[in-house]
């Protein structure tokens, strides 16, 4: 099986080693996510193409700090206007243009039977943004959107892990960078390990 892993920083990427993964750092954001994303589908055509990183958690969420898990579904959050009432996703506007109007993206490749935590995400260009609905998400990450459209778009297999290096608190600045990236090495072996047997 052809597994290629992308991480969005070299940082990320700095504690993993596996003899016969291919690894890629991909670039922050959705842009060079997007990019990225597709270029490894065509250069290494993967049995499966898994995103590997941090990222913050809301604090209405059950996750803490060093948490790790499957990304089951993903939100581009800022995607929208903004109007007299506020931010509206651009799903959710009532603007008479034909589009493909797309909100929640699902990853339908989630390996039944393991013991990764689940979770919802948003993905952002802007961090921390305060205008955007986090209701129902729990995690906030800034490539994971692109990184489901690029792959459900071209038929890909995909998974995307992440750790939880924060919380998302524009008054806390406290991160565990180097903790949080240790846990996600070892789950991704995990997962790893578990995919290839």
């Amino acid at each position: 099986m052809k597994i290629v892993i992308l991480f969005p920083t070299q940082t990320e990427a700095s504690l993993f080693q596996r003899e016969g993964i291919i690894s890629i750092v991909s670039g922050v954001g959705l842009t060079a996510t997007a990019h990225a994303t597709l270029r490894a589908i065509y250069e290494y055509e993967p049995d499966m193409l898994i995103m590997a990183g941090i990222a913050g958690a809301y604090p209405h969420s059950s996750f803490k700090v060093g948490d790790v898990a499957l990304v089951e579904s993903e939100v581009e959050g800022d995607l929208g206007f903004f109007t007299p009432d506020g931010f509206t996703h651009l799903a959710h506007l009532p603007i008479d243009m034909e589009f493909e109007r797309r909100h929640t993206l699902n990853c339908p490749y989630l390996p039944a039977g393991t013991e990764f935590l689940r979770a919802r995400s948003m993905s952002l260009n802007a961090a921390m943004a305060h205008y955007v609905d986090t209701e129902f998400v729990d995690l906030e990450n800034m490539e994971g959107a692109a990184f489901f459209y690029t792959c459900l778009q071209e038929d890909q297999p995909f998974l995307e892990l992440r750790a939880v290096s924060n919380f998302v608190n524009v008054d806390n600045d406290e991160w565990d960078m180097q903790g949080s990236i240790k846990a996600m090495t070892k789950a991704l072996h995990q997962l790893l390990d578990n995919i290839q047997h």
